[in-house]
């Protein structure tokens, strides 16, 4: 039997909290193992070594929360555990407050009223490819990129593979091997394209071949 995928709550709204352990665990494959109430709660737990995070495969994080708020906690996450998959959560479309959390490396970013389909769909895409767009958080991502950006550059062939690779759950390593490159290569494409596409991450590397149609999310 297949393990199921263990999940993080971190949320303040205890309600919301507890129905969304019940409806998640009542998803085949997945499982929430931990509730937090807050990021210092989450990153205190992990500090103490109470959590190992490479056993963790989602974090769904509450943008807005007292004592440390997601935001604070998204940071902290980027340096310590960058590779982590979070999905944000909150009750507001704040265009500025989901650039924010996607330029900290959130995977997602659902509002609290999206459907139970949508919550496992997000899950299961997450986990499956390493990211999922709602289309308001596409549309609203896309934009911006057309704001910051209108020139659609010239890209070489390799580069074009990469970035297709780069928008799975392939490691940089596994994409080395399936281009039959070194990782050190791979490394360099990766600093190549983020200063020639002027992005940090590989969500803004996402989004590029979303807007540039080098891939869909479909």
């Amino acid at each position: 039997m297949k393990a199921k995928n263990k999940v993080i709550i971190i949320d303040d709204h205890l309600l919301f909290s507890q129905s969304l352990k019940f409806l998640i665990n009542s998803f085949e494959d997945f499982n929430v193992v931990n509730n937090f109430e807050n990021g210092k709660d989450f990153i205190d737990c992990v500090t103490a070594n109470k959590i190992d995070l490479d056993a963790i495969d989602i974090v769904l994080l509450d943008v807005n929360m007292p004592i440390l708020d997601g935001l604070k906690t998204m940071e902290w996450i980027k340096i310590n555990k960058e590779d982590l998959k979070v999905i944000a959560l909150s009750v507001n479309d704040d265009e500025e407050t989901i650039i924010k959390m996607m330029k900290n490396g959130a995977k997602g970013y659902l509002l609290k009223d999206t459907s139970p389909q949508i919550f496992e769909e997000a899950l299961k895409t997450v986990s499956d490819k390493g990211f999922f767009f709602t289309e308001l958080v596409s549309g609203l991502l896309i934009n911006r990129l057309d704001h910051d950006k209108n020139i659609k550059l010239e890209l070489k062939e390799k580069e074009v593979i990469f970035i297709k690779h780069a928008c799975t759950e392939k490691t940089y390593k596994e994409i080395a091997d399936e281009m039959c490159l070194s990782p050190k290569t791979i490394d360099g494409y990766r600093e190549h394209l983020f200063a020639k596409l002027e992005i940090r991450t590989r969500i803004g590397l996402v989004l590029y071949a979303i807007k540039n149609k080098i891939v869909n999310i479909e």
